[in-house]
């Protein structure tokens, strides 16, 4: 008979032993939750503006964060305003249609926000976005 044990064939598997796919999912799981936690800890705090209408997003490499104590990052990296005009001019080398997204916290002076926009049409770049958070 093909399921007897008794003449010392092994019989047909009858269940599904789970326990080394849950050791898998498990870890897969561990894996996410420390990978979550550190891009947080690595993103900037910034209060965007509100607004009630907001257009698309735009896609583009170039991105400017103004802090309200008016630092500068590019890219996520801090900059100061002469590494800030290198890596625009980088930006416009590497695409010549590139847009700029600037983003601001709403305590930074509007002057920082115009200054790095002057910054980047002194560069070449002809295209803005302001990121803002849509108000529900």
């Amino acid at each position: 008979m093909a399921g007897n044990s008794s003449s010392g064939s092994p019989g047909p598997i009858v269940g599904i032993n789970v326990t080394p796919m849950v050791d898998v999912v498990l870890v897969l799981l561990v894996i996410m939750m420390v990978s979550a936690t550190y891009i947080v800890q690595q993103s900037l705090k910034v209060e965007l503006p509100k607004t009630a209408t907001s257009d698309e997003a735009a896609s583009s490499p170039a991105a400017v964060t103004i802090t309200r104590e008016g630092a500068f990052f590019f890219g996520g990296s801090p900059v100061d305003e002469g590494q800030l005009v290198a890596r625009l001019r980088s930006a416009v080398q590497a695409n010549a249609d590139v847009n700029l997204i600037v983003t601001a916290d709403e305590k930074a002076f509007h002057g920082s926000v115009v200054h790095v926009i002057d910054l980047a049409k002194v560069e070449g770049i002809s295209k803005f976005a302001i990121n803002v958070d849509r108000s529900k």
